[in-house]
């Protein structure tokens, strides 16, 4: 389980974390205020997809178990980053530290050679400086697709009621110091016999919320490039999501079919720690060292409603299942199921 976790968290994570041996820490060299301008701009699509992912494949079946009955199931969600997502535009960030020849630069879900040139000019003790790197290109995730794991119990309540929970508890990631747990929490009610005869019918509906918490360390550790140090450096990301949906499923001894209608919500942040230094050059070839400000509290967000259709199929205990979702950025949903009752 260990393992599969690391799978699909890491995906992320270590693509997020890696951009720190690939050039996103380079930002850092601008101002702090444009620095957070460009590292909203560059990680904003991915933190909003995984805010997406983690909201998805909560159920497959709108049928509540009977009191003590339960399944396990496990698999992954995908939210895809839009192709207009793909790119920021360095123009329309208001920036007065950096200058590029280009106007467009990739995000964290564009294309991983798409770098652009940058240009820093700034001050330290009184004199001008200026710094070249080259912007990170994107992750090159497979499909543009933003994984989150699958790993989650249902157990049946009294009242036609149904609780879920994801849990990961904490596990070390990587070389320094990185870390992972998850926490999600969801209740199902079923209300078909609020609708008279159709609780004699295949089809079922429920009501159904679901909110999810979180945390990812991971540690950049120490990095030494022409125009940056750094010393024991510690990335955190922290996600919060929330989901409300109204399901209805047709249950049939060997297919189900399933949808819903629903709203997401979800909240992302994301922050640096360790010692950061800036080399530049002073137009005569010599080097000034600067301690850096790291840029604190980057935070995303993520919100709308969303439709999903899908599929199960039923062998006895075990079951296959997959969905799709509609919404900002459209997910892919499936797993296998094991239960009972």
């Amino acid at each position: 389980m260990k393992k599969y976790i690391l799978i699909f968290i890491g995906v992320f994570s270590l693509s997020f974390s890696s951009k720190a041996q690939d050039g996103f820490e380079s930002i850092l060299l601008a101002d702090a205020a444009d620095s957070k301008k460009l590292m909203q701009a560059y990680f904003a699509p991915g933190m909003e997809a995984f805010i997406n992912s983690m909201n998805s494949g909560w159920y497959h079946t709108a049928k509540v178990h009977k009191i003590l009955g339960f399944d396990i199931s496990i698999g992954a969600s995908g939210s895809m980053i839009p192709s207009e997502k793909e790119l920021f535009n360095i123009q329309a960030l208001g920036l007065s530290s950096v200058t590029s020849t280009s106007s467009t630069a990739s995000t964290f879900g564009g294309d991983s050679n798409n770098t652009t040139p940058m240009v820093v000019s700034t001050t330290v003790n009184g004199q001008n400086v200026t710094a070249n790197f080259d912007s990170p290109g994107g992750a090159g995730l497979p499909g543009n697709f933003v994984p989150a794991p699958i790993a989650q119990v249902n157990l049946g309540l009294p009242g036609k009621f149904e609780a879920m929970v994801r849990l990961v508890p904490k596990i070390n990631i990587g070389d320094n110091d990185g870390s992972v747990n998850m926490l999600g929490l969801g209740l199902k009610k079923e209300i078909t016999n609020w609708f008279g005869p159709m609780e004699k019918t295949p089809l079922h509906v429920s009501l159904l919320a679901a909110y999810t918490t979180m945390d990812v360390d991971y540690g950049i550790g120490d990095v030494n490039s022409a125009n940056l140090e750094i010393r024991n450096g510690l990335s955190k990301f922290n996600l919060k999501a929330f989901t409300v949906q109204a399901i209805a499923s047709l249950n049939f001894p060997i297919i189900n079919l399933y949808g819903g209608l629903g709203y997401n919500s979800g909240s992302s942040s994301f922050d640096m720690s360790g010692t950061f230094t800036g080399i530049y050059e002073d137009g005569l070839g010599n080097e000034v060292r600067k301690t850096l400000t790291v840029p604190s509290n980057l935070d995303f967000e993520s919100k709308g409603f969303n439709t999903t259709i899908g599929a199960r199929l039923s062998l006895g205990f075990f079951k296959i299942f997959a969905s799709y979702t509609l919404q900002e950025y459209n997910a892919l949903s499936a797993g296998i199921s094991l239960g009972i009752r």
